[in-house]
């Protein structure tokens, strides 16, 4: 086995500058992901505190200087600003011109394409859109999650290479999402990503309100398995009562909801109604067990449609039940 020293990257000619406007979560991490590849951040902006020490101790020596400095002094400049913020920021950046012709302006906003920076194209810029798919601390932890993280990439074809070539430097995975695409692309990530996170956190909180000490603990293999299997098998990986059709149960977690947690009880039917038709559509749900599991999601209660609180002995919902909801 070769004992020789790997090369230092910072003993390799930089071939980049590389700038940063929004010292948030995103930007640092990707400027020294970068700078691992050999390229050179010189500049970053930011305004509060955290965004300070963000800076500071993800990309340190780095000067903070304003946007337009920015831009004055860097030949890749990362616009990692919120989504709302970018169209502004970048008329900003043209009209007062400190956009300069052959600049590569890059921004990681997943609801836009290359679009956005028409502004900055027509003062002579290179756009390009490099959105990581990922989830970000603002801590150094976040420059090795890079590696294998798959990235939604829209630029002039023109530039695709290029785009392509920095994800490929970051440790990133390339994915073409056209321009028109990619507010469905957005949308597909946080239903996936952010309200999985406000999912286990409610999980968590119920958990807790049951009785259990470390809720983290017993959710972690569980939540595990499950994202795994989903992502394995798709629908085929469906479990609990709404899949198997449990009517009684589902209600039951209903009322004990009311009682605890009312604020939960919206989003639990919401899902169970979305699991039921996936279920059903895939085969795993069976139609004679979906007319009482419908109705009770209907009706947002404890399963009752009767004002004496019960639908007949049998569980059902009577001879005038909700055959409307199962169809």
């Amino acid at each position: 086995m070769s004992t020789s020293q790997q090369p230092d990257p910072r003993d390799r000619p930089a071939r980049l500058s590389v700038g940063v406007v929004g010292a948030g979560r995103v930007g640092p991490a990707l400027a020294a992901s970068l700078q691992l590849a050999g390229h050179r951040p010189v500049a970053v902006s930011g305004v509060s505190d955290a965004s300070r020490r963000r800076a500071e101790r993800m990309l340190p020596d780095v000067p903070m200087v304003p946007p337009a400095e920015v831009l004055a002094r860097a030949e890749l400049v990362l616009l990692t600003v919120p989504d709302d913020v970018l169209p502004g920021l970048v008329e900003g950046l043209a009209e007062t011109g400190a956009v300069k012709p052959g600049q590569l302006l890059v921004h990681t906003s997943g609801r836009y394409g290359a679009r956005v920076l028409d502004p900055a194209l027509r003062a002579g810029a290179l756009p390009l859109a490099l959105h990581p798919a990922m989830t970000f601390t603002g801590t150094p932890v976040d420059v090795q999650r890079l590696a294998g993280c798959s990235f939604g990439v829209t630029a002039p074809e023109e530039l695709r290479l290029a785009a392509e070539a920095l994800v490929i430097e970051m440790g990133g995975e390339p994915e073409w999402i056209a321009e028109e695409r990619r507010p469905l692309y957005h949308a597909a990530l946080a239903l996936g990503a952010n309200h999985l996170i406000t999912l286990v956190a409610q999980s968590m909180d119920l958990l807790r309100e049951a009785g259990v000490a470390a809720p983290d603990r017993m959710l972690g293999p569980l939540l595990g398995a499950a994202l795994d299997n989903a992502l394995r098998s798709g629908d085929a990986a469906l479990t609990g009562p709404v899949a198997r059709g449990d009517a009684g149960t589902v209600a039951a977690h209903v009322s004990e909801l009311r009682r605890h947690a009312p604020q939960t009880v919206a989003g639990y039917l919401a899902m169970a109604r979305a699991t039921a038709d996936r279920a059903l559509a895939h085969g795993l749900l069976k139609p004679e067990l979906a007319e009482d599991l419908l109705g009770v999601l209907a009706n947002g209660t404890d399963g009752t449609n009767g004002t004496d609180g019960s639908n007949g002995t049998d569980g059902s919902n009577g001879t005038d039940g909700a055959e409307g909801d199962a169809r």
